[in-house]
């Protein structure tokens, strides 16, 4: 069901990497067919957009403003809303818009040398973004308040959120956390067409500066070529978990948050680590009782069996040394004073500290975006937040006495670089 591995074997080491090269899903046929999808959005607008959208999601659909959901028709929703699940959203919305206030820096950090020079950097949220929610089978609220909140927080005027039609749930849901996010409009498509509407902007849909959100290997493709004529907020592959934990760790909590990672699909990856061989059988036998009753087993058998592992490990050093290769986007350190290893910790999109700390919380109501780095990108990508929402400039004011002072070494260093009119430009400001 879920392979057993142990670091300390001779053949690990290949192991290993083959474990972390299943993560790559990219393929040239895939790049070529987004490819062509974004060519035909970019060239016919509106027109490309209803053609995909009625051939995969929706063929009655006869204008693509019948695609738009408007601001009443959100509330609505929400309204409509058993007053429980009114409760849940508002919990996980407001909790979401208080940890990004709280992380909100300085508009502007100000530099003055000691020849009365000012050098600043200041910071500006974007004009306007696309986040992208993924959807078809299921529809997912969380993301869109993960995304959406820490953009208005962060002060984008406009947020365009795209979506496709989930005919399989009800969107409520999605509609009613919509509302709560105050997004600037909804529209239901989505696909590599949907990123290419924002990324290059059509009849109907405004060009956006940035695309954020997680979604299916077609959208994570799209958004890796139209990055560059479109800010995004990273590629966000299948989902991850690993957690590592010593003896003293509840196997039946960790069964379950394996689980709970597993069967988002079967490309989801769930690996445990543990210098504890008894806890490892522990996991593997609540692991098999579990999947009796599981409504989703079918993928999580799918996924452990692609990309699940138990390692076994000489200790929690070692543990943590195969953690950082993995770079995963969801870290839980389910140890006795997990905060002390934090430091060792250099690679990881999330980190949840404690066994009580399951990352089930972090996908929900935490607070922190759960828009992470995957298939190792944790290595130098961060966790969405209001800072990836804003942009940096620098501002440089000169005093006459500061410019005089430094335009001779201006000057010389022009002429290094063989630039005449940059020299010239240095010394005619020297006193």
């Amino acid at each position: 069901m879920i392979r057993r591995l142990d670091a300390n074997n001779p053949e690990f080491d290949t192991a290993l990497r083959t474990l972390l090269a299943a993560r790559e899903t990219r393929s040239e046929a895939l790049a070529g067919s987004v490819a062509e999808v974004l060519r035909e959005v970019r060239s016919q607008g509106d027109a490309a957009l209803l053609d995909y959208t009625r051939r995969f999601d929706a063929p009655e659909i006869r204008d693509l403003r019948q695609l738009e959901v408007p601001h009443d028709a959100q509330r609505a929703a929400f309204e409509s809303l058993d007053g429980d699940i009114q409760a849940m959203l508002r919990t996980a919305a407001t909790r979401i818009r208080d940890f990004h206030r709280a992380t909100l820096r300085s508009n502007a950090i100000k530099y003055e040398d000691a020849l009365g020079n000012l050098m600043t950097r200041e910071f500006l949220p974007l004009s306007r973004v696309g986040i992208y929610v993924p959807g078809g089978q299921a529809a997912y609220p969380s993301t869109l308040l993960m995304s959406a909140i820490p953009a208005r927080v962060a002060g984008v005027e406009e947020i365009i959120v795209t979506s496709p039609i989930s005919a399989a749930v009800d969107d409520a849901l999605l509609l009613g956390a919509a509302y709560l996010a105050e997004v600037s409009s909804l529209w239901r498509f989505g696909g590599a067409q949907a990123i290419a509407a924002m990324a290059y902007g059509s009849e109907s849909i405004p060009r956006v500066d940035m695309i954020a959100g997680p979604g299916s290997a077609r959208v994570v493709e799209a958004k890796r070529q139209v990055s560059g004529d479109v800010g995004i907020d990273g590629l966000a592959g299948p989902s991850e978990v690993l957690i590592v934990a010593d003896s003293e760790a509840p196997a039946d909590w960790l069964a379950l948050d394996l689980c709970a990672q597993a069967e988002h699909d079967a490309q989801a990856q769930a690996v445990l680590i543990s210098p504890s061989e008894s806890l490892i059988e522990a996991v593997r036998t609540c692991l098999e009782s579990c999947l009796k009753t599981m409504k989703r087993a079918h993928l999580i058998k799918a996924s452990f069996k692609a990309h699940g592992a138990l390692i076994a490990v000489r200790d929690l050093d070692q543990a943590l040394e195969i953690a950082n290769q993995f770079a995963p986007e969801h870290l839980s350190l389910c140890v006795r004073d997990a905060r002390t290893l934090l430091p060792k910790v250099r690679n990881a999109g999330a980190v949840f500290l404690g066994a009580p700390s399951s990352e089930v919380f972090g996908d929900y109501l935490a607070g922190p975006s759960h828009v992470l780095p995957t298939s190792g990108t944790a290595r130098y990508a961060s966790a969405l937040g209001v800072e990836r929402f804003t942009k940096a400039r620098s501002v440089i004011e000169l005093s006459g006495e500061g410019a005089s002072a430094l335009a001779e070494a201006a000057a010389r260093f022009a002429e290094c670089e063989g630039l005449e009119a940059h020299a010239q430009a240095a010394r005619i400001r020297k006193n």
